[in-house]
């Protein structure tokens, strides 16, 4: 590993880190059959077979069978991929068991599934239900938004069974729910010793982002149509005349920017708690090993604390896992919110 990457631990690499005692040797016989990707992962400039063999030690290689060559490279499986199929098995393997639980009408029963209703509960309750409101389709010139015992009229074309929510906030849920639910566990997967969180990486957080502009430009152009979605954008300015309208242009221009702003912070700030968190992680830890040159009585100092330190920033970061989750999905809300109604 290069000298100069510091924080190797908690980047997306084509390989898990593991205690070296459980990895055999990479025996290469020589350096022509070491692949390509291999030598670009381990970011050694001109390295000897020797090299490369010592470098693997302690680390499990992802298979590669869409690699290709170096002159003409292919798909790279990488870590934080395959931890998120991980968490997209886990997601479908709990919640079609809670579906399957609560199907009939009848509560979950055992602290495992009650736990799993709780946080659905939650977010419905205390955070999109409340935050969408009853009148999504307050803004229609129909009027009968709520007809047919308060659930939302279907929208025009629409199948005749549509479904009927018991709640127009309800509509928006499973993708609150999946937003939700797919960064909890991408976020708790980063306390497992030797995996990582994939909401670590911008690009995942920047994909995230870009899910909730895409969802929020859907449901509101449904809403209130692809010219009411743009037009909710332009504020009444007050201002008669050609004044008014070129002052509603730059406002226009201003709320367009603000728009993909909002969803490009909601990358930024996902991306910078889970890495922040793991970079902390990992400067607390190597006080051990820059100790570890030092005297005795330095070393018996710093290890204590760096250890305790790691307790506690742990259980922080335990914290920040569910925090950061509902942060972006309560913020990915309110901007639905701001989509579906008139402002």
């Amino acid at each position: 590993m290069s000298a100069e990457d510091h924080f190797h631990h908690v980047r997306d690499y084509l390989y898990f880190e593991v205690p070296r005692a459980v990895t055999s040797a990479h025996a290469y016989e020589k350096i022509e059959d070491v692949p390509w990707y291999v030598k670009d992962a381990l970011h050694l400039h001109r390295p000897t077979v020797e090299q490369v063999n010592e470098a693997m030690v302690g680390k499990i290689l992802i298979p590669q069978p869409f690699a290709g060559t170096a002159r003409h490279p292919g798909f790279l499986i990488t870590k934080f991929m395959v931890l998120q199929v991980v968490v997209l098995v886990l997601c479908v393997l709990i919640f079609r068991g809670l579906a399957s639980r609560i199907r009939s009408g009848q509560p979950a029963r055992g602290r495992f599934w009650n736990f799993w209703e709780a946080i659905a509960l939650f977010i419905r309750d205390e955070v999109v239900r409340p935050t969408i409101g009853d009148h999504s389709h307050d803004h229609h010139d129909d009027g009968h938004g709520h007809d047919h015992g308060g659930h939302p009229a279907p929208a025009a074309g629409a199948h005749s069974h549509a479904v009927a929510y018991a709640h127009p906030a309800d509509r928006y849920l499973p993708f609150v729910w999946s937003c939700f639910f797919y960064i909890l566990l991408c976020n708790l997967l980063g306390a497992v010793p030797f995996l990582g969180s994939a909401t670590g990486e911008i690009n995942v957080t920047g994909a995230l982002a870009l899910t909730a502009l895409c969802a929020t430009f859907v449901y509101g152009a449904q809403a209130m149509g692809v010219g009411g979605f743009f037009g909710n954008l332009i504020p009444d300015t007050g201002v008669p005349g050609a004044g008014g309208m070129l002052l509603g242009g730059m406002m226009f221009v201003i709320e367009l920017l603000g728009f993909f702003i909002k969803h490009g912070v909601l990358a930024v700030r996902l991306f910078a708690n889970i890495m922040g968190g793991h970079t902390v992680l990992g400067v607390i830890l190597g006080f051990i090993a820059v100790a570890s040159h030092q005297n005795s009585a330095i070393y018996g100092m710093v290890v204590p604390g760096s250890i305790i330190g790691q307790v506690f920033i742990g259980c922080l970061e335990l914290f920040v896992a569910f925090l950061q989750a509902y942060v972006f999905s309560f913020l990915a809300t309110i901007f639905i919110a701001g989509a579906i109604h008139k402002h």
